[in-house]
């Protein structure tokens, strides 16, 4: 028997096999994906006694006392009767009322009410039930059997009637205490609102009512009273009492003695009937009411009794009546007044005022009303309907009607076969139908009126019979005897004639629009004709002309051809000699892209078959204003859930027309929505065939913010931009990529294209014609235009920069450039030769200053085209961001290379390295270890005592903490109460002595785990904010490094940061393109690869592998070192290159290790990577390209040394003094202006991804994260807590933890976040980035001179503008609302959770507790000199994991 439904797994079956847990309690429930455990039983679902019963739970029952669904263990007094009611009983039933005395009661009394009811459970002596009425306060019940009584409520606590109600109802409760046992309703009503609620006859109302109400005639008051004030009673019909009862015996008027039909304008004596009046006592006058459009009219009524008979007859005073509404009748109320005591009347007593000139217009009409009003039609000057004794003028009444009079027919025009419906209109077209029948012609041909269609007087439907010809004339009607009628148009008969059709194909689905062309189509009214595509109706659409008309196809169960016919009311005509073919409908089977901006107008590639059927394809937007969709939401949800699709009537659309390029492709254009409306949806309408684009590509279309880009001067937006030709303009923008491509973008310069090269989420790049384009506008400048889809934005004029004097040779430039420089040299020579003096350092400041930008200037074209090359390049890495683009670490790989820096073999991935027999007591004993962790006195004691030793290194320090960390993974929260705790210590003893060293290194336990919190808490930042920048960074310095010639040996490289990594001297050298086969399964592929010609054997594979392997992580992809590269010439040359061989170049004591150039491979050569035999004769290498000094076997002892592009420039000769001079000398030396301009090229080319980095990092548009915000607000109370007032110091402490400890680690080594290899050159790259990033988080001021470190001059104009990012994000989170503790604990807690199984803590457990073991006797001191610690016996607990991890002997 089923009882309860559980969806335990979407979508996944139940392994039949289910297992009870020991308790019985649970069943555990096995599906594909998972276990899950399900209680056997859930009653406490059940909210009421009638759906606990209902579900025949055996488990389950309804304890009543209680009031709630519950196991019977769970119940108290289940034993006893009627407490607890078993679910699974079918005899069970719950606690219910059978009667309830009185049932109805008068609201106007306070009464016992009893409760009889069934199931009552048994109660003690001091147990008690009480009743509740609605919302009132219970009030004690007597219970006697099965008995209840309690006293109803006092009048003046029941809640009012509802409105027009005469009485309200309610709910009765037996309760005990606060648990409602049983329920019933008792109903209240109300005898002096039954009165009320009927002022035409209370008496009446009140003495037929269904409650026992009585009506006191004198005092006219309805009562639940048997007894009245003045003691004349009429009593209730329901009431078994003597008379007077019942209505019958109220007094009241029942009838109209004259007749109701009063016509207006005449004295009218009126006459009322009544009965029962004889009560009434005095000579009060009566009056007749008569209630007229609102108006009460009062006229004397004389009283007239009947002594045979008993009846009263009251005459009214005669009047004459008026109302202005336009119409035959009104009726009026009519009653009787005594005094100011309103008799009671009948309901229908009503007057039928009547007005005969009101909507009879002509003497038809007029005639044609009943002959009970008296209406005739009076002739003379002014004739009109009138009431017959108004017509005294003569000639009186007219006895014969006038001619018939026609004044307009529809259609003018039919077919010969006749069947069409004309409709004539016109006046005194008869009294009756049977006056016009057989007396209507068109054009001479009978025409037969239809009955139903015949209004008296001024309409007349008739059928048109077939004439034998074409033919005309007008429209003849004959009333009886009088004179035929005749229009004044003309009616044609008509032979229309269809002569082709446009398209003759169209989708099965139908919704093709036909146009039918022929002669004479407007024949009939447009209800007349009817157009047929085969059976099937082709509905007419839009004004039919005399020469075409156009239809919609409807569906066809079948393709194929079909004949086209139009039906001309019964006449059928039929296309001749064309057919109308049925097709396939279309299928899209892909659409490309699936999303756009607001302003719409992006192309959309749409794909399928059979599109070229489709009339008019459609794409079609259905919005909504975002005030309705939240009233929507549940509506459209439930349709989506169940279609799919959301083609709705109701929902406004936006629309766009398809381009259909063949029959398998289209193009659509996306329609434009306003920002303040919400999508509910896209798809495609082929005709009648709709598609959604959810169902073509499985996810909905998405609409974007439109893309915002800033004008090129965003300072002075009306100043020209200036260009200096063979550039690129850079346009700055803001979600530029999110629903738009760089081939969609058009620039436009003037009346030219500007050329656009690179598209990022922030950047334009476009280069512009060589020459300033014409101005399109009054404007003489021309103006950037961009266009994506229908948004043109104006980015403002540009004013292309022209030289005065004449070009200039290049030679000349050449020289010119040089001699400068020679000339800055010896300035600059001069001036540190003879001013050495510190006041002088401002003023070298400024020269190198000046220097510097003179130098960016010069190579900014070259950074530029650099700079497009790069995005180009960099555009196939950005459209795989998010995807295997990234080759992010998993969290376990992260923390190893985190916590165990350069470490092999780290605790995370090894396993517990134990003999079996000793297994489970060690494990046990590292299990009490773990719980000694947990507690806080021994974990402090615990650092602390590990820290005092003289021999417990810095590097133990931080062993210690990252083994601390990874025992105490699944329990954050608490490691991070400890961390705070021990940061407190720290930060004491550093208050005492220098405060702004705090933090600065990582010397103590709690720095390094410090280090390993902000690592745990930033993972997911790393993942979603700064990883995808960061790995653009990494790739785009890869990149530009490998353009240019790296030294195998020394690492030193042309394009480089860091100018000790800079290769000086001047390389010839070209880029090659090779040809490289590559595997594919049984298939063998070209890939082209660019490499240096200059690059070793090594160092190509290197390259060939990227490219190979690009977007893949490095640790998939097969080592250099493992591969041969052979050179692949005709069809038997294969040649094997290597770094070494029998052809290297040896000079003295150095050899050359072999390059392309080396083996003159020429451009476009084919080379193949071969796996390396397991033998290999000759000379092995042993090194990595770029990581270590190469190493040969065998050099070593013959003395040479390996060189590749520069030899070393270290000598041994020269003695160490005589080195020391010589570096003095070069670094007093000015920067060579060769040299410095490679850096500022490199700097410039990479300085978009390095913003990008720091922005990332340091931006305040997004909330920053809570663990950053968390640990900022603790060190600002840790200053506060101390007095420090100093902002510098707490800057210092900000910068200490978060960018120095963090940060500039993740900068400088981003394998610990990618699957990457980081060679020395693009390490050496990185350092210079991590430093600057490190000089924008100082406080001190930033200042170069002629001892500056390169990287400080190349930074010197950015460094001040990342200082106030960073600056702003310390002030942002400062100001930010505090109390995020609660929000960082449940952080930390889903932490915990999420990644504590990639932890190892046994063996973290285990290397700590060798630290224990090492000063096992200092620690075991410790904790015993601790008074806490010795109440908590740490020290014995401590002995006894000894006793198990190792069997150490101790005094237990």
């Amino acid at each position: 028997m089923l009882y309860q439904s559980v969806l335990v797994d979407q979508n996944s079956p139940v392994n039949a096999d289910l297992l009870l847990d020991q308790s019985k309690q649970n069943v555990y429930v096995l599906t594909y994906s998972k276990v899950s455990m399900v209680p056997v039983s859930e009653c406490e679902l059940q909210t009421d006694c009638q759906s606990c019963l209902s579900v025949r739970d055996p488990y389950c029952g309804w304890c009543v006392l209680e009031g709630r669904c519950l196991r019977r263990q769970d119940c108290h007094l289940e034993s006893q009767a009627n407490h607890w009611l078993w679910s699974y009983q079918p005899a069970s039933q719950c606690v219910t009322v059978q009667s309830l005395k009185p049932a109805n009661q008068s609201r106007e009394e306070q009464t016992p009410v009893s409760l009889t009811v069934a199931q009552l459970p048994t109660l003690s002596e001091d147990e008690s039930l009480s009743c509740s009425f609605g919302t009132l306060p219970p009030q004690p019940a007597v219970v006697a059997g099965t008995t209840i009584t309690c006293q109803s409520p006092l009048p003046e606590l029941l809640p009012p009637n509802p409105p027009g109600s005469d009485h309200m109802s309610l709910r009765v409760s037996v309760m005990f205490r606060d648990v409602t046992i049983s329920t019933s309703n008792i109903t209240f009503y109300d005898c002096k609102a039954v009165g009320r609620l009927n002022s035409t006859s209370p008496c009446m109302a009140c003495v037929g009512s269904v409650w026992p109400c009585n009506w006191c005639a004198l005092d006219e008051l309805c009562t639940h009273n048997s007894n009245c004030p003045k003691e004349h009673i009429i009593s209730n019909s329901l009431v078994q009492l003597q008379a007077p009862q019942g209505p019958d015996s109220c007094p009241s008027v029942w009838a109209l003695q004259s007749s109701p039909l009063v016509p207006v304008g005449f004295l009218s004596p009126l006459a009322l009937m009544g009965r029962n009046l004889d009560m009434f006592q005095g000579e009060e006058p009566y009056a007749c009411v008569v209630v007229v459009e609102g108006e009460e009219l009062k006229l004397n009524a004389t009283l007239k009794k009947d002594p045979e008979t008993q009846a009263y007859t009251f005459t009214c005073s005669p009047h004459k009546f008026q109302y202005r509404l336009k119409q035959l009748e009104y009726s009026a109320p009519i009653f009787l007044q005594r005094g100011s005591h309103r008799i009671d009347s009948a309901p229908s007593l009503r007057l039928q005022l009547y007005d005969c000139a009101v909507g009879q217009s002509d003497c038809s009409q007029c005639r044609a009303v009943s002959s009970e009003y008296g209406c005739v039609w009076c002739g003379g000057e002014s004739p009109g309907c009138v009431y017959n004794l108004s017509c005294t003028s003569p000639p009186g009444p007219v006895q014969t009607c006038p001619a018939p009079q026609i004044t307009q027919i529809q259609p003018v025009s039919g077919p010969v076969e006749g069947g069409v419906l004309v409709t004539i209109h016109g006046s005194n077209l008869g009294m009756h139908y049977q006056d016009i029948q057989g007396g209507v012609t068109v054009a001479g041909v009978s025409c037969q009126p239809q009955p139903q269609g015949y209004i008296i007087s001024t309409r007349i439907v008739c059928e048109l019979k077939p004439s034998r010809q074409e033919t005309e004339g007008p429209v003849i009607v004959t009333v009886g005897d009088s004179e035929p009628g005749q229009s004044l148009q003309t009616f044609t008969y008509q032979d229309p004639q269809l002569s082709s059709i446009i398209p003759d194909k169209g989708p099965v689905s139908g919704g093709t629009t036909l146009t039918i062309h022929g002669t004479q189509l407007l024949t009939g009214q447009r209800k007349d004709l009817t157009a047929y595509v085969g059976q099937q109706p082709c509905h007419i659409v839009d004004e039919v002309s005399g020469t075409h008309l156009l239809c919609r196809t409807s569906p066809s169960n079948q393709t194929g051809e079909v004949s086209v016919s139009v039906l001309f009311g019964k006449a059928e005509r039929i296309v001749p000699g064309k057919r109308f073919c049925y097709m396939e409908d279309p299928v899209i089977t892909d659409a490309f892209p699936a999303e756009s901006f607001y302003e719409g107008g992006r192309g959309i590639k749409v794909t399928g078959r059979n599109l070229d059927v489709v009339q008019q394809p459609m794409i079609s937007v259905w919005v909504e204003p975002m005030e309705n969709t939240l009233v929507r939401r549940r509506r459209y949800a439930r349709l989506s859930a169940r279609n799919n699709q959301v083609f709705n009537s109701t929902t406004p659309k936006k629309q766009e027309r398809c381009s259909v390029v063949s029959p398998t492709e289209m193009t659509c254009v996306t329609p434009g929505v306003t920002s303040h409306s919400k999508v509910m949806g896209v798809g495609f309408e082929l005709d009648n065939v709709k598609v959604a684009f959810k169902s073509v590509t499985g996810k909905p279309f998405s609409y974007f913010p439109n893309p915002v880009l800033y004008a090129l001067n965003r300072d002075a937006p009306e100043t020209p931009y200036r260009f200096k030709p063979g550039g690129v303009i850079a346009v700055e923008g803001k979600d530029l990529t999110r629903a738009m491509t760089r081939g969609e973008v058009v620039a436009r310069l003037g009346d030219q294209r500007c050329e656009v090269k690179t598209l990022d989420s922030t950047h334009l790049y476009c280069e512009p014609p060589e020459t300033q384009p014409e101005s399109l506008g009054d404007n003489q400048l021309p103006s950037l235009r961009v266009i994506m889809g229908k948004l043109d934005v104006d980015l403002g004029l540009v004013q292309y920069d022209a030289d005065g004097l004449p070009p200039v040779p290049l030679a000349a430039q050449v020289g010119l450039a040089v001699g400068a420089a020679v000339v800055v040299l010896v300035v600059l020579v001069i001036i540190l030769m003879y001013r050495r003096k510190s006041k002088q350092a401002l003023r070298d400041y400024k020269k190198v200053l000046v220097q510097l930008e003179t130098l960016e200037i010069n190579v900014g074209d070259q950074c530029r085209k650099e700079f497009t090359d790069l995005m180009t390049e960099m555009m196939d890495l950005s459209s795989d961001v998010g995807g295997p683009g990234i080759p992010l670490l998993d969290y376990k790989t992260y923390a190893e290379r985190v916590f165990f820096p350069g470490q092999r073999g780290a605790p995370l991935s090894q396993n517990l390295d134990l003999p079996e027999s000793r297994r489970q007591t060690v494990e046990q004993g590292l299990g009490q270890l773990n719980n000694l962790l947990n507690n806080r006195l021994f974990l402090i004691r615990f650092i602390h005592t590990l820290e005092a030793q003289q021999n417990f290194s810095q590097r133990d320090r931080g062993h210690v903490a990252s083994l601390l960390t990874m025992a105490l993974h699944d329990k954050l929260e608490y490691f991070t109460d400890v961390m705070k705790t021990l940061l407190g210590d720290l930060t004491q003893q550093y208050v005492a002595k220098n405060p702004k060293l705090m933090l600065r290194r990582t010397e103590t336990v709690v720095e390094k785990m410090l280090t390993n919190w902000m690592s745990i808490c930033l993972y997911s930042f790393l993942k979603e904010v700064a990883g995808e920048p960061l790995y653009m960074l990494y790739r785009a310095i890869k990149y530009q490094v490998d353009k240019g010639p790296v030294d195998a040996v020394t690492g030193k490289a042309k394009r480089t940061l860091n100018d000790s990594h800079l290769l000086r001297e001047d390389i010839d050298y070209c880029s090659i393109t090779l040809t490289v086969l590559v595997k594919n399964g049984v298939e063998v592929q070209p890939c082209p690869v660019k490499v240096l010609d200059t690059d070793t054997i090594t160092q190509v594979k290197d390259k060939i592998l990227d490219q190979i392997y690009k977007g893949a992580p490095f640790s998939q992809r097969p080592a250099a070192d493992s591969l041969d590269l052979e050179w692949r010439s005709g069809q038997a040359g294969h040649l094997t290159l290597s770094d070494d061989d029998v052809t290297a170049i040896v000079q003295g004591r150095w050899k050359k290790l072999n390059t392309l150039q080396h083996y003159k491979v020429p451009d476009e050569a084919t080379v193949a990577l071969i796996p390396r035999s397991a033998v290999v004769t000759g000379i092995h290498q042993v090194y990595q390209t770029g990581e270590k000094t190469p190493m040969l076997e065998g050099e070593e002892e013959e003395g040479l040394r390996l060189w590749h592009l520069v030899k070393s420039s270290e000598d041994p000769e020269i003695p160490k003094h005589r080195k020391s001079s010589m570096r003095e000398r070069e670094r007093a030396k000015a920067i060579p202006e060769i040299y410095l301009t490679r850096l500022l090229s490199m700097k410039g080319t990479l300085q978009k991804f390095v913003d990008d980095v720091f922005v990332a990092i340091l931006s305040t548009k997004r909330p920053p994260p809570i663990a950053v915000r968390f640990f900022f607000d603790f060190l600002d109370d840790m200053a506060e807590k101390h007095g420090i007032d100093d902002p510098e110091t707490v800057h210092i402490w900000k910068t200490n933890s978060l960018p120095l400890r963090f940060w500039v680690n993740i900068l400088k080594n981003p394998q610990f976040v990618f699957d990457v290899q980081v060679t020395d050159s693009v390490d050496a790259v990185l350092s210079v980035i991590a430093q600057t990033f490190i000089d924008s988080c100082t406080t001190s001021e930033h200042k170069v001179g002629r001892d500056s470190p390169v990287n400080k001059l190349l930074y010197a104009r950015e460094i001040p503008r990342y200082k106030q990012l960073v600056e702003r994000y310390y002030s942002d989170i400062h100001s930010a609302a505090s109390g995020c503790y609660q929000e960082m604990n449940s952080t930390l807690t889903e932490l915990s959770g999420s990644f504590a199984s990639e932890m190892n803590s046994l063996v973290a457990l285990h290397e700590l507790y060798k630290y224990i073991n090492k000063y096992y006797d200092q620690i075991i001191m410790s904790l015993e000199e601790d008074a806490a610690g010795q109440k908590m016996q740490l020290a014995y607990r401590l002995q006894q994991v000894a006793a198990l991890v190792e069997n150490k002997v101790t005094d237990l």
